[in-house]
């Protein structure tokens, strides 16, 4: 069981991890990646998978900030996740799930002198119809604090599931029966019943008052069919849905390498 988390990006501590462990791919085999540093503002791309027409850029802006952009791609796409990795090999991470009329992205504070590797993956499937949540106002209250937590994790109720339809059929699959319910000032309970069979997870959007569009917070495991959010502060007013989504093609892939610290 896996308490949902907001989707954002990978701290420094995590990219020294990632560093680590593929220092250790690289001397249990296999060739290292060329390390030659690309020249600042200058944009790096590389030809558009056949299949998705996605051409994705980067540009280191600073020494250790990189900013991808991206034009193209097939029709239908519920967005686009980012990921990155330090051999082109892999491992991937996730950067973010982007909704389809973000084209751009920044990626700050990188550990100099280390090479990049960026690729965009599609994301389809349908969502469910949406629900506004008003709540209260003010902060958590004492006995909010210390009340159970048990609705926050996600979980798998099976008499929330149905024998589900393949989301590449035509409409199919979407999330049903979508509720939302209070359990205080900054907590929501979100329950459906899962109708794929196909998933590859589910994605809660949301909407802001403020808002124009929805945006993915967080991303879930095949088969969940509740989960629980903390909300932030312009989350008092919003709409929310959920999606089941499986992933479709894949963009370039595109390398930089950042420069020497800016630092004392």
């Amino acid at each position: 069981m896996s308490f949902p988390v907001r989707i954002a990006a990978p701290t420094a501590l995590v990219l020294a991890l990632l560093l680590a462990l593929s220092a250790c791919s690289a001397t249990t085999g296999g060739g290292g990646a060329d390390r030659r540093p690309a020249t600042a503002g200058h944009p790096v791309a590389g030809k558009a998978d056949a299949a998705s027409g996605v051409v994705l850029s980067a540009e280191r802006t600073t020494p250790t900030d990189i900013d991808l952009r991206w034009r193209g791609g097939g029709s239908g796409a519920s967005g686009h996740v980012l990921e990155f990795a330090t051999e082109e090999s892999g491992p991937y991470t996730v950067l973010q799930y982007l909704p389809p009329q973000v084209t751009s992205y920044r990626h700050p504070d990188l550990i100099p002198n280390t090479t990049f590797f960026y690729r965009l993956r599609a994301f389809r499937g349908p969502a469910s119809k949406p629900v506004s949540v008003t709540l209260p106002k003010g902060e958590l209250t004492a006995a909010d604090e210390n009340s159970s937590h048990d609705w926050l994790p996600a979980r798998k109720d099976p008499k929330r599931t149905v024998p589900g339809r393949p989301l590449r059929s035509t409409g199919a699959g979407a999330p049903t029966g979508f509720k939302a319910t209070v359990k205080h000032a900054n907590g929501i309970l979100f329950t459906w019943t899962d109708r794929a069979s196909d998933e590859a997870g589910f994605l809660l959007e949301s909407r802001t008052r403020t808002g124009s569009a929805y945006e993915p917070v967080v991303v879930l495991d095949p088969d969940v069919n509740s989960t629980g959010l903390i909300t932030l502060p312009t989350e008092k007013e919003a709409s929310y849905r959920v999606r089941a989504f499986t992933y479709g093609e894949r963009s370039n892939v595109v390398r930089l390498t950042t420069g020497g610290s800016t630092g004392p």
